[in-house]
């Protein structure tokens, strides 16, 4: 199998992978089993398949829909994906290569125009995926507190609670958050976002490019996907990236008092999927976006 055949007949890709007729390395892929593919013409292909039986349905399709809505604003660069099917996901093979100050500044640069690239509304036109959860994607064309709220923050926040990942205090200042959502606004269009940029998502690529990979693509705030960039440590050169994204397209007043609020989201999904080891990040993150209310709120 050479990558014409492949292009050509993607369906056949578990067969030949199920007969041994493709190199396959295991590579690392979070919560799925990942490897590398080398084909018969020395191409290889990143694949990804569910560790433990059936994906969760429409997973892989999501991502794809994802991968290919963001590599259309020709900003970013994004794999393209090769083979999207119900048990596996495969996609063109990045080189890794190393986070320097040039790449982040390019990767800023990137970031800000593939923003800007827009979207139609709040959500996305496909059915959405984060990590191992389903993500509600239905679109909304009106304000982005409220949609936020009741698509971001709320289910998460529930199936934590149902889980006991998160105390009853906890859950309390998190709808606190919740409710007065209308104070953080900051007008402005949906733009188009990775939506789960932690830095383990930002692929430092041989070529001196940030790629995007992993993502649960939709319009949302652009401070969002600036904001994750700082959790878990934190992407390398992060005030490189900010500081050319802003050249390009400079943020509204306050946007670093809004972190935690943007945070909250992805931290949500981690106490909601993985349990209380997150409980203390969620907590610290709303107390912090309270605190970053103006005072008439």
């Amino acid at each position: 199998m050479d990558l014409a055949y492949l292009r050509a007949h993607p369906q056949h890709l578990p067969t030949f992978l199920t007969h041994q007729r493709i190199r396959e390395t295991p590579v690392g892929g979070g919560v799925c089993n990942a490897s590398r593919l080398t084909l018969d013409d020395g191409s290889s292909l990143f694949a990804k398949t569910w560790p433990t039986g059936p994906a969760p349905d429409g997973m892989f399709a999501a991502e794809a829909a994802g991968l290919a809505w963001l590599r259309s604003a020709g900003a970013v660069p994004v794999p393209e994906v090769l083979v999207a099917l119900p048990e596996m996901l495969a996609m063109e093979w990045v080189e890794p290569g190393e986070p320097t100050p040039a790449a982040a500044a390019q990767f800023g640069r990137d970031l800000a125009a593939l923003h800007r690239s827009g979207a139609d509304a709040y959500g996305a036109d496909w059915a959405g995926y984060i990590g191992p959860l389903p993500l509600d994607n239905t679109p909304s064309t009106g304000d982005w507190g409220s949609w936020f709220a009741a698509r971001r923050l709320a289910p998460y926040l529930r199936t934590s609670a149902d889980r006991g990942a998160l105390s009853g205090a906890d859950i309390a200042v998190v709808e606190q958050v919740i409710n007065t959502i209308e104070g953080y606004g900051v007008p402005e269009a949906p733009a188009r976002v990775h939506g789960d940029l932690w830095p383990g998502n930002l692929l430092w690529g041989a070529d001196g490019r940030g790629w995007l990979v992993d993502p649960a693509a939709h319009g949302g705030h652009r401070e969002t996907d600036l904001a994750t960039l700082a959790l878990f440590g934190g992407v390398p050169h992060l005030d490189t990236i900010l500081g050319a994204y802003q050249e390009v397209w400079p943020l509204a007043d306050g946007w670093r008092v809004r972190v935690p609020l943007h945070q909250l989201h992805l931290l949500l999904v981690h106490t909601a999927a993985f349990g209380g080891g997150y409980r203390s990040a969620v907590r610290a993150a709303a107390d912090a976006a309270l605190r970053g209310l103006p005072p008439q709120c």
